[in-house]
């Protein structure tokens, strides 16, 4: 169980995350500024900066927070079972915890990720992933010389698939998001198997 103060330290992200959004919503990403953020969740721009590094970790937190629920999934899963099945279920429990049918979140989430600005921010975000998801993987893998390496692959391959994905499903919603993770993971799934 969470302590208060982790709670309060979790609202208090959650809700400049929101604010951002809404902000980006009704100005556009390029207007929002670090200011802005804090004044409309009446925090001030120091506590804004305990958060986030700057206004684009604000808006991307929500992906940030997915792919932190990825790596508790794929944590959680049994010690013996091979990585990329664990990979595979831990997203199979993801798409069931998830709702895709908000078009106004749909939408959100289309404006940020299509927005220049957001690029770096979104390839760093999937970066960091890639490591942490590499040592969660390894601690899966035989251990031999070529183990990190071979983690770091399959992060990087598990996670592409599951970028471009997500991808396919803003440009076609119609497409359900976790059906096209499923697609892509089996796409790429042979070499790892």
């Amino acid at each position: 169980m969470t302590g208060l103060r982790e709670r309060k330290k979790a609202a208090t992200r959650q809700a400049l995350h929101e604010a951002a959004l809404r902000l980006a919503i009704e100005h556009g990403v390029d207007r929002v500024t670090v200011e802005a953020i804090a004044d409309a969740a009446t925090v001030s721009r120091r506590t804004f900066s305990n958060y986030f590094a700057s206004k684009e970790q604000a808006l991307l937190h929500g992906d940030h927070a997915r792919l932190a629920r990825l790596l508790e999934l794929v944590d959680a899963r049994p010690r013996d079972e091979p990585a990329w099945a664990a990979l595979t279920a831990a997203v199979e429990e993801m798409g069931a915890e998830e709702s895709f049918d908000d078009p106004e979140q749909l939408e959100r989430y289309r404006q940020l990720h299509h927005h220049p600005a957001m690029l770096t921010e979104l390839v760093a975000t999937y970066a960091a992933a890639e490591r942490d998801l590499a040592g969660t993987i390894a601690r899966r893998l035989p251990a031999d010389p070529e183990t990190p390496l071979r983690a770091r692959v399959l992060a990087g391959s598990f996670l592409t698939a599951a970028r471009v994905a997500n991808e396919l499903w803003l440009e076609d919603p119609s497409q359900p998001l976790p059906d096209l993770i499923r697609r892509t993971l089996t796409l790429i799934r042979e070499p790892f198997a």
